[in-house]
């Protein structure tokens, strides 16, 4: 075996370590998602942007979706081709905990809405 071909083998097999680090424009690009999926929902809270609040909350909950996918893509590096299709299987199991967390948190909101008892101006002001 020649110097050529051990060094062509030994690159070869390299475990795919240069495919699964990102350069600096992904990072960049990841960087600058994050930032406008970040400054989109703050805005549409702090300026009232749409009347209705459901419509509101779903609009920040779905940005909040594509930025998890976002993170997972640019910053985790995670695609079907990688390490054998698990970080497909991660993808998916973020994406069922993510789903039941966030049920689960509307769930217990709209009950504590529904069930406490409503606070009056007098209330609030006799309070500790």
């Amino acid at each position: 075996m020649s110097h050529e071909s051990a060094s062509d083998a030994h690159h070869s097999h390299s475990h795919g370590h240069e495919a699964g680090h990102g350069s600096f424009r992904g990072y960049m690009t990841g960087f600058v998602l994050s930032v406008i999926l970040t400054a989109i929902p703050f805005w549409l809270v702090m300026a009232g942007v749409l009347d209705s609040k459901l419509l509101t909350a779903v609009i920040v909950m779905g940005i909040g979706v594509v930025q998890i996918v976002v993170h997972m893509v640019y910053f985790l590096h995670m695609n079907p081709r990688s390490e054998g299709g698990w970080t497909m299987m991660a993808l998916i199991f973020t994406l069922i905990i993510v789903g039941i967390a966030i049920a689960g948190s509307l769930w217990v909101m709209h009950h504590l809405n529904a069930n406490m008892m409503p606070m009056t101006h007098e209330m609030m002001k006799n309070m500790p």
